[in-house]
């Protein structure tokens, strides 16, 4: 009784925040449960008869939890954080609001995976990447890496882990538990021909000596192996061979599993995709779902908003690129160059606490490639001028930057500057992006990022 009074009240507070037109609901409902009752989550979880899986990283959480839930959502009903609310509080409102939900699907902060892991008891853990992000706020990577080294030593010894081999961070915690199953990339033809000099964990975890790599793909994403020591990357359970990346459309490669190797094609972009792609899959599989269920999933998913999302705006169209810290923008970057590099991008950066208040990762980005494929770009944001000093110590022209720190304002420019019929490119932090979304969405081209994810 006390519980569904608690709950109620809960879940009445979320109906007014999003009457407000505020996403609050997708927080606050959990915020006021947890107050009330700090064992409620564990309790809601244990109700789903299916149990719960949860998927952390640095980067891809979302798209890789939407993979999920495109694969195994159409069989099973699920309570899924699609709206990208990670912390303790966004798992308990998406479990306030499972009333019929069968199986939990939670993306998870990284910082929060080890308090929210104790909480649901998963079934499934899948852990994509470390890379270095919102230092103020996280710290050093390896934190993180020791943080999430206690958790799975925590987790019920019936937990099924699903772990990126080609992170050495995230790769070593497989080896360290009997069962686990690891994907990764191979394909030498799509590796770098050296590590990108933003690249984090690239230094033995054993004895400290730099790896050496036989095939870099996505910062230190890679076929890694210590000279001295001898540590490497685990075998993959999992692998994406045979890649082609199409653009800004898609990308295809072989699914190759221990049952059979399927050929599939994901309407994402970029190499960062096939391993938000292989993460999908990998859990899916744990789950129990098949390989031609798997396949017809990850065919079939939308894009996560924000993450490679085009919105038709009149007779001109957006497309949103998220970018939150060093490795993921480089990704962004070089997937937008080898395809159409535009002439015309928006970037805004803001350091409200969700990106972090310090902002001299961009420092970090290797923008140049892009902009020496554009005539002007307008940055925005509260941290506009810092973009606009990054991009002229790049040598980019200083009369084709204009500074338009309101991003409704810098939107409206960056429309007014496209030609119709032709698309405008954005590469906005988090808070950023979500900000651009809702004024997309006020202005009646696409729904709020929470409503498309309910």
């Amino acid at each position: 009784m006390r519980l569904a009074l608690e709950l109620a009240l809960a879940r009445s507070a979320g109906r007014l925040s999003r009457l407000a037109g505020r996403g609050g609901g997708t927080t606050i409902p959990g915020k006021i449960l947890a107050t009330l009752d700090p064992g409620s989550v564990s309790t809601l979880a244990a109700r789903l008869p299916r149990g719960t899986a949860a998927i952390s990283a640095t980067n891809g959480k979302t798209t890789t939890a939407a993979l999920v839930a495109a694969i195994v959502g159409k069989s099973v009903r699920l309570a899924h954080n699609g709206s990208g609310a990670n912390l303790v509080s966004g798992v308990a409102s998406t479990l306030i609001e499972a009333r019929d939900a069968e199986l939990g699907l939670f993306e998870v902060d990284e910082g929060a995976f080890p308090e929210v892991a104790r909480r649901i008891r998963p079934r499934a853990v899948c852990l994509g990447n470390l890379f270095r992000d919102q230092l103020d706020r996280y710290g050093e990577l390896e934190q993180i890496a020791e943080r999430w080294r206690a958790a799975v030593t925590e987790l019920p010894h019936e937990t099924a882990l699903v772990a990126n081999a080609d992170d050495p961070q995230v790769g070593d915690l497989a080896v360290s538990r009997p069962g686990s199953v690891t994907f990764g990339i191979d394909d030498p033809a799509q590796a770098r021909p050296t590590l990108q000099h933003a690249s984090d964990s690239k230094y033995c975890l054993r004895c400290g000596t730099p790896y050496v790599y036989a095939a870099a793909y996505v910062g230190h994403l890679g076929d890694y192996r210590c000279p001295a020591c001898g540590h490497a990357r685990p075998p993959l359970d999992i692998a994406a061979r045979a890649i082609e990346l199409h653009g800004l459309e898609a990308v295809s490669f072989d699914l190759v599993t221990p049952e059979d190797i399927r050929r599939v094609r994901v309407g994402l972009p970029g190499l960062y995709n096939v391993y938000n792609a292989l993460a999908a899959a990998s859990l899916s599989r744990a789950l129990g779902a098949t390989l031609a269920e798997i396949a017809a999933g990850l065919e079939s998913a939308p894009p996560a908003f924000g993450r490679a999302e085009r919105i038709d705006v009149g007779s001109r169209q957006l497309l949103l690129l998220l970018i939150k810290n060093p490795a993921g923008a480089n990704e962004v970057v070089r997937t937008v160059v080898e395809a159409e590099a535009p002439r015309l991008a928006v970037v805004a950066l803001n350091d409200a606490i969700a990106d972090g208040r310090d902002v001299s990762w961009i420092w970090d980005v290797d923008f140049e490639p892009l902009l020496e494929c554009l005539e002007r770009v307008v940055v925005s944001g509260g941290r506009a001028a810092e973009l606009a000093l990054r991009f002229t110590y790049a040598g980019f022209p200083a009369d084709a930057v204009e500074i338009v720190p309101e991003l409704g304002a810098a939107l409206d420019r960056g429309l007014e500057l496209t030609p119709e019929g032709a698309e405008l490119t954005v590469l906005p932090t988090y808070t950023a992006m979500l900000e651009l979304r809702r004024i997309v969405a006020e202005r009646g081209y696409a729904r709020q990022y929470w409503e498309r994810a309910a």
